[in-house]
């Protein structure tokens, strides 16, 4: 979250019709947009520039053929059938009504620093729960997930030595796809739990029946939640030396703890030379951190309602979170949801499994930003480690072939779920490294940059994926199974992937030096 902005946010009444919302607000200067060079077809790294080689009345506007509602003309999956539109109706204008949770600034500076990860510059974490839930939302939970966010963020950030990008998925993200509209048991058919702002998990006919009044409720958690986020993120909560010191911890306790003892040290001793020289814990560097939200967008009519028209650019945002992501269900070229996103101006994610084939990534990539802005995609690759290898660098090699500029990320948690004998779903931690590992080969044999990691996580000492070494076992999941929908990694085990991460990151910024001693290339392009 960009925590401090200029202007004053005029939040007019916006139009009863959901298919233009123009709730208008100034909130920060305009920031100059880069821009990137196209060179169809060449492997070299694309310019970017500051100066667009179209006019800058152009720039600010969104597609002439898009509203917010333009998505309504194409075919759309995943959506919930209400037994009464008249109350989804008035839900939705009520929501619209609604000041916006974020604000288009906020988006626009994410997009920024996206940007940089799309060149090596910045590393995004991306973490949070499968799918937020009505029953689980309390204060406790929403710090326990910060903070080892916050954890996490340090040791990459030692380990990369470059600025870490901490986005939740958080505050929104209830909606989940599913594979079929009903669900069976013992001969009775109800329809599928779609996320607890559409319908209940519980299997009866009145809890399974989609209800509009908990999109309101869903609106309502999500504001409170990055309302606390936002005072942890500034009120001392976040103060490097109290992060550093529960890693710490951490390390004293795992019983693999000696691996992760020397970075640990390293880390806090960091941090007493920066206090030496001055970097107290009173500076605003060292007590307060930048956070954002992303979930996918899933449930249209709800992130139409909360579309808002942005009077200091002229674009539209969806202010329901500052960054949103197109799921493998949904991402269809000629779909709802694709036309719905081509015409917001948040950053957007693009989850990709093995099936992608790569001119149709090609496509939609240049559906989703004609103008190739840095930062704007961010494409999530979920496969599994086997097909990691086998499948990314052919989407690597087409993206950078049509000179696209796009952030790569590693989802490394479903492509590798399974169902354990008990019949719970579960993932394994040694499958999620094994995917990591591959992500990051695969990039340092292209040459191309690994931008970052997207895990379904949680603060709360749970037993739903398997291994780590506080090793969880198949006999263990059902004592603290907690998730609604997918296996999440438990602080422990979330924690000790940030730490194999930031060795990796290390090892990758050592043989970078090394290199540029001894004169050897060190290619790597925007791709």
């Amino acid at each position: 979250m960009a925590l401090s902005f200029s202007g004053t946010a005029n939040l007019a009444t916006p139009k009863p019709s959901l298919r233009r919302t123009t709730t208008s607000f100034p909130l920060s200067p305009p920031i100059p947009t880069f821009y990137v060079t196209r060179k169809p077809h060449s492997v070299t790294v694309p310019s970017v520039s500051s100066s667009p080689s179209f006019s800058t009345d152009h720039a600010n506007r969104w597609p002439e053929d898009w509203t917010p509602g333009s998505w309504k003309s194409k075919k759309a999956h995943q959506l919930p059938e209400y037994p009464d539109e008249a109350e989804l109706d008035s839900v939705l204008s009520t929501i619209g009504s609604f000041p916006p949770i974020v604000f288009a600034g906020e988006a626009r500076k994410l997009q920024e620093k996206l940007a940089n990860a799309a060149v090596g510059k910045a590393f995004l974490l991306q973490g949070g729960d499968c799918a937020e839930s009505f029953r689980e939302f309390n204060a406790v939970n929403i710090r326990d997930t910060f903070r080892v966010l916050l954890q996490m963020g340090v040791v990459l950030t030692f380990g990369a030595q470059m600025p870490i990008i901490k986005v939740g998925r958080m505050a929104g993200q209830f909606a989940k796809p599913r594979s079929d509209h009903f669900e069976t048991k013992d001969g009775v058919k109800l329809p599928s739990y779609r996320g607890d702002n559409v319908n209940g998990d519980a299997f009866d006919e009145k809890s399974r029946t989609p209800d509009p009044q908990r999109l309101v409720r869903a609106y309502l958690q999500s504001v409170g939640t990055l309302n606390l986020l936002r005072a942890f993120a500034t009120g001392g909560y976040a103060a490097m030396q109290r992060v550093s010191r529960w890693n710490l911890d951490f390390v004293q306790s795992s019983e693999q703890g000696e691996r992760y003892t020397e970075l640990a040290q390293r880390v806090d001793e960091a941090l007493g030379f920066m206090a030496a020289a001055g970097l107290t814990v009173d500076h605003p560097i060292m007590n307060t951190v930048e956070f954002w939200t992303s979930h996918e967008c899933l449930h249209l009519p709800y992130e139409q309602a909360l579309t808002r028209e942005d009077s200091t650019t002229g674009l539209y945002y969806d202010c329901s979170a500052h960054m949103l992501w197109v799921g493998e269900r949904t991402r269809q070229l000629d779909g709802a949801h694709v036309e719905f996103l081509r015409g917001i101006s948040n950053p957007l994610g693009i989850k990709v499994s093995d099936k992608m084939d790569p001119k149709e990534l090609v496509d939609l990539c240049e559906i989703l930003n004609p103008q190739n802005k840095p930062g704007r995609l961010t494409i999530i690759t979920r496969m599994g480690a086997d097909n990691m290898r086998v499948k990314l660098p052919h989407l690597i090699r087409a993206v950078r072939q049509a000179g696209l500029v796009v952030t790569w990320v590693s989802d490394p948690m479903h492509g590798n779920t399974i169902k354990a004998p008990s019949g719970l779903k579960t993932r394994s931690f040694d499958a999620i490294r094994a995917e990591l590992r591959a992500f990051f080969d695969v990039h340092d044999q292209e040459g191309t940059y690994p931008g970052g990691v997207h895990l379904e996580m949680t603060g709360q000492n749970v037993t739903e994926c398997v291994g780590g070494s506080k090793t969880v076992t198949f006999d263990d999941l059902n004592s603290r199974y907690h998730t609604h929908c997918d296996p999440r990694l438990n602080a422990s085990q979330s924690l000790e992937l940030a730490f194999l991460i930031a060795e990796r990151l290390r090892k990758k910024r050592l043989k970078s030096v090394d290199d540029l001693f001894t004169g050897h290339n060190l290619g790597g392009s925007m791709a």
